[in-house]
């Protein structure tokens, strides 16, 4: 168990948090939320010793293991993904390693009545004792189990770590640390770059197998599905739920309810006495009454309601203009990289003003088939776009699209039309960019800030075809929810590939699933979609080993 003390975090002056206290127990599982710059990844560096708190303690007992995944990880490029993984084992080779150097020096010495060789008989008893206390494990056999579960091929096992983007080499460093078994497991944002296949992997080896685990995720559905507890970090202090996601909303919002009824309570008593005080201050019969009244209103405690964002913001498309009955038409597509086959004779077809999910694990060409309908690949077979299509796209690489030397509000405001113009600065807020932000070039901000930038221009731009990528990893549930909104209400089509399951639900009415070189239509929405595909055992039949 791990105890939280006291915490308080200061920068330069202004108080993230302070007295913040509370304990993690064997087995939970915590859900970390919070609006953007409350400071949850701050506490989570903590937690895993990362940062130091301005005050406040945490305890723990002397061989308890912390595991910690952060945001942006790279890991060592001189090595092969099965190399790399093995590095969780590393503590017990080196263990046995040293068991066999210490035996080696018994064989070879001679001085048996001396206090050294006696030291080495201790020492490697203790090791043995420690090392052989541990469940005997085929180390190759489980990095194999975990590299399969979170999206990897056999083929990728020998590929050295540098041949893989980012978001693959996040999946590296999880499988190192569910490897580890350690007694609490910190994950910042983990579902991010991975596909349904691999989150319902992981979402199986948390609830099952993890010990302690302290996640945050802007993905609803896996935060919802992993935890049984809810600390909220805002204003400064935090507030522990014994409640999933879903029923922590429920709660937090009757609290907030209950603040709001105390503090109206409150400020009319205080508006009570100050009119009490401003109408008797210079009569002396009420000198006594009116000092009292003072004393008090000094000492009073007042009552503070938690930030809570009431923000009405609601995106709305311009007019998708009117395309032919048959926006995309993909017929008997065959695609090879060299020797690879990424799908073979894959037919589509997409009627106007439809909203599809791309769906299936990584490389099973989900991006081909956008880059085929965008002709920015040759294919066999045939590709055709309907009568006046205007094609709207969100790629993973969008963000660096963007002219750096202009400023955030500047590449917003110069593709705004008609009376959105008006709400720049508003829609600039929802995304995260307020205040002075606005007036950074876009070369200064982070690859996040400009994926939402990117994401703004896009939602603003005159298109009834729509292609989005991935486009929810760096959003937070808020602005994800005025995405999707805007995209119920949008009048074009729409293509979806994305891993969120939260996001497509209510969203996306038809799925194409991408596996074994194959593209198959089915009929339901994403919800359908994911009881079919258990029912089937999808994710056994096409792994491909």
């Amino acid at each position: 168990m791990m105890s939280i003390d006291g915490l308080a975090v200061e920068f330069s002056g202004t108080t993230l948090f302070s007295d913040v206290s509370f304990s993690i127990n064997e087995n939970d599982k915590i859900a970390l939320m919070g609006k953007n710059g409350a400071g949850k990844s701050t506490l989570l560096k903590i937690l895993a010793g990362q940062n130091k708190p301005t005050k406040g303690s945490l305890s723990f007992p002397k061989d308890y293991r912390i595991a910690y995944l952060p945001q942006h990880l790279l890991t060592d490029d001189n090595c092969s993904v099965f190399e790399e993984t093995s590095k969780a084992f590393a503590t017990l080779f080196a263990m046995k390693d040293e068991i066999e150097e210490l035996n080696n020096q018994l064989t070879i010495r001679t001085d048996y009545e001396s206090e050294e060789y006696s030291k080495i008989i201790e020492q490697v008893s203790d090791l043995s004792e420690k090392f052989y206390s541990i469940e005997d494990v085929n180390y190759e056999a489980e990095v194999e189990k975990v590299l399969f579960g979170l999206g990897f091929l056999r083929t990728d096992f020998t590929r050295p770590t540098s041949e893989f983007s980012g978001g693959w080499r996040m999946r590296i460093e999880l499988a190192k640390i569910l490897l580890q078994t350690p007694d609490l497991i910190l994950l910042d944002e983990p579902t991010n770059h991975m596909d349904i296949e691999s989150i319902e992997w992981l979402e199986d080896f948390l609830i099952n197998q993890a010990k302690a685990v302290v996640v945050i995720s802007h993905d609803r559905t896996f935060v919802d599905n992993i935890t049984t507890r809810t600390i909220e970090v805002t204003m400064g202090r935090i507030y522990d739920y014994k409640a999933k996601y879903t029923h922590y909303l429920e709660l937090r919002k009757e609290r907030r309810e209950q603040q709001q009824k105390h503090y109206d309570e409150q400020q009319r008593m205080i508006a009570d006495n100050m009119e009490f005080i401003e109408r008797f201050k210079g009569t002396y019969s009420k000198t006594n009454q009116v000092q009292s009244r003072v004393k008090m209103l000094e000492k009073l405690p007042i009552i503070e309601v938690d930030e809570v964002d009431s923000s009405a913001l609601k995106l709305k498309f311009p007019p998708a203009p009117r395309s032919g009955s048959y926006p995309v038409t993909v017929t008997e597509m065959t695609k090879n990289y060299d020797d690879y086959t990424v799908f073979k004779n894959a037919s589509l077809t997409i009627e106007r003003g439809q909203k599809v999910a791309f769906v299936g694990k990584n490389g099973e060409g989900k991006s081909t088939m956008i880059k085929a309908i965008m002709k920015e690949i040759d294919v066999e077979g045939l590709v055709e776009l309907g009568h006046n299509v205007k094609i709207g796209y969100f790629a993973q690489n969008q963000a660096s699209l963007l002219d750096e030397n202009m400023t955030i509000f500047e590449t917003v405001d110069t593709i705004s039309e008609g009376d959105i113009r008006t709400k720049t600065r508003d829609i600039l807020g929802a995304f995260m960019f307020g205040g002075d932000d606005i007036t950074k070039k876009v070369k200064v901000l982070s690859g996040g800030e400009k994926t939402r930038l990117a994401m703004i221009k896009l939602l603003l731009e005159p298109v009834n075809l729509l292609i989005l990528d991935e486009p929810t990893n760096h959003l937070d549930m808020k602005t994800k929810d005025i995405i999707k909104d805007a995209l119920k209400d949008f009048d074009g089509t729409l293509i979806l590939v994305s891993h969120d399951r939260d996001f497509l639900d209510g969203l996306a009415t038809k799925v194409f699933e991408f596996g074994n070189k194959r593209v198959k239509e089915h009929f339901e929405d994403i919800t359908g979609f994911l009881k079919m595909k258990k029912i089937e055992n999808l994710r056994e039949v096409e792994r491909k080993i």
